[in-house]
């Protein structure tokens, strides 16, 4: 067996819906992103001989194997294999479990992991399309209890008592620790900065806001009696991630110098009537695999699919406040759905490297009552 290491993580500006980067067609933005991670990690696009993509919603310009497409647009050799999937929040996590996988049993030498979303562009639920001509996709007799997501966010903070006052403080924490993370350079170094069409250059993600707990308290409630708002769930946004994973000994022979390894990882079923609180089991396997518990884990980085999702997580694994979302999340950031899980890989390695330490917990939600986990050890 092969050890798979990770080269480099990078991304887009995470842009707001509406924003900037909604002046880029996904495959545009996808290949950019692709091109710039092999060139920053110094890999030859000769190198790779797969990449996996994540995209959720995949119709109309997201449609027809978006990664394919994204890899030669950007006039990336054509001989690399490339599949697109559909994990929903854990497409791009599962990106990289897949290429590491394929890397660990010799099929590979070298993957790129890739995730896209232009949200602006390509809404949720356009590829079910209007009036659903071709039917629903849960079948008539239906009878599992499987919530929408903003029901289920409001059963996970029902269960484990959460008031409005706490939501609210969360989704304060989320801008207030992404706000200083992007002023002191944190993040910096995981964005390859966009040159939009009309030749302005995006650098910065665009969901940062000035708010204030009185801000957020005034806000309505998603769902009628419940505690979510607009400022404590993730916003709908456009962009687009990528990381370069090879063998150990590939890296050896190019002079490369690995930034991580993937120890441990799983794709796991959680709890259909709560949905999204599937990060808990994903993090009872990991640490379960790895023969660990949370005192030996680093940081987490839990994505913010909605603030009572990563609130829950520390709850009942008794995660302490300094190791979750140091740098906030999605909630403040944004999430592109199928691009997500490698923008959260690249912020555990950046941070790791940051602060010296050398194990981070990747754990996040995903549609159909999934969630993902990924163990990194920086190298």
């Amino acid at each position: 067996m092969s050890t798979a290491v990770i080269v480099d993580a990078a991304r887009s500006p995470f842009g707001r819906r509406g924003g900037p980067l909604a002046a880029m067609h996904p495959a545009e933005l996808l290949g950019h992103v692709q091109r710039g991670v092999l060139e920053r990690a110094g890999v030859a696009p000769e190198e790779v001989g797969e990449v996996v993509g994540g995209c959720v919603t995949q119709a109309g310009e997201q449609s027809g194997g978006i990664a394919r497409v994204a890899w030669l647009h950007a006039g990336l050799p054509e001989g690399a294999g490339v599949t697109t999937i559909d994990a929903q929040c854990a497409s791009g996590q599962q990106a990289a479990h897949l290429i590491a996988a394929q890397i660990a049993v010799g099929a590979i030498d070298v993957g790129v992991a890739c995730g896209v979303e232009v949200m602006s562009r390509v809404p949720l639920l356009a590829n079910i399309g209007e009036g659903a001509p071709y039917g629903r996709p849960r079948p008539e007799g239906w009878t599992i209890d499987m919530p929408t997501q903003y029901v289920a966010a409001e059963r996970i903070a029902e269960r484990r008592g959460f008031t409005r006052e706490q939501v609210d403080a969360f989704g304060l924490r989320s801008q207030q620790r992404a706000r200083a993370a992007w002023d002191e350079g944190r993040l910096a170094r995981q964005v390859l900065p966009v040159k939009l069409p009309d030749g302005t250059l995006v650098e910065r993600d665009g969901g940062l806001r000035e708010t204030s707990a009185e801000a957020l308290a005034a806000l309505k409630p998603v769902v009628d009696g419940g505690l979510h708002t607009a400022g404590t769930a993730s916003q709908i946004s456009d962009g687009a991630t990528a990381a370069v994973l090879m063998s150990e000994r590939r890296a050896d022979d190019l002079g490369l110098r690995p930034r991580a390894r993937i120890r441990h990882q799983c794709l796991v079923g959680g709890e259909t009537r709560y949905l999204l609180d599937g990060p808990i089991r994903a993090a009872d396997t990991i640490l379960a695999r790895a023969g660990m518990t949370v005192d030996d884990v680093d940081l987490f980085e839990v994505n913010e699919a909605f603030a009572s999702v990563a609130m829950s997580f520390a709850q009942v694994h008794g995660v302490p406040d300094d190791k979750l979302n140091v740098n906030g999340g999605a909630i403040a950031l944004g999430h592109p759905v199928g691009a997500t899980g490698v923008r959260l890989l690249a912020t555990v390695i950046d941070e790791l490297e940051r602060t010296d330490k050398t194990f981070g917990l990747i754990a996040t939600c995903a549609g159909g009552a999934m969630a993902v986990g990924t163990l990194v050890e920086r190298l």
